[in-house]
């Protein structure tokens, strides 16, 4: 059975993080925006507060051959911020591989014209939708 409330997912980057949330009965993604790190843990601070979110899920970026690398503990690190800050608000893991070229097809297919594809923040944004949608479709429950 699912929660209540919002999902919120979370694209970690060392300058950007993207980040998305559904709607209330947890059906589709939207992204929110594009913050500084920083930034980004009182944005999700403020969507667990205000927003109704109940569970953050975050991209967790294996290396093409499954393993773990620099990006993985620059999230770890990132979760160990904002878990300091939502301790009590579940975060799970889901396997990020390749979710920012499928934003990036994603924008070319909504016909996104070349000069704002480029836009990393927005590329950011639609990443966490991405992996949010994943997250959705496995059935997991937070």
């Amino acid at each position: 059975m699912k929660t209540e409330g919002r999902l919120a997912a979370i694209d970690v980057g060392r300058r950007r993080v993207g980040i998305a949330r559904t709607d209330l009965l947890q059906l589709s993604p939207n992204t929110v925006g594009t913050f500084e790190p920083d930034e980004a843990i009182d944005e999700l601070v403020r969507q667990v507060e205000e927003e109704g979110v109940t569970g953050i899920v975050t991209g967790w970026p294996l290396t093409p051959d499954g393993r773990e690398g620099e990006a993985t503990q620059m999230v770890e690190s990132f979760v160990r911020r904002l878990k300091k800050k939502l301790p009590d608000c579940p975060i799970r893991y889901v396997d990020e591989r390749y979710t920012s070229r499928e934003a990036v097809d994603q924008l070319v297919r909504s016909g996104v014209p070349k000069k704002k594809r480029r836009q990393k923040g927005r590329i950011d944004r639609a990443a966490a939708a991405i992996i949010l949608q994943q997250f959705l479709d496995s059935d997991q429950e937070i």
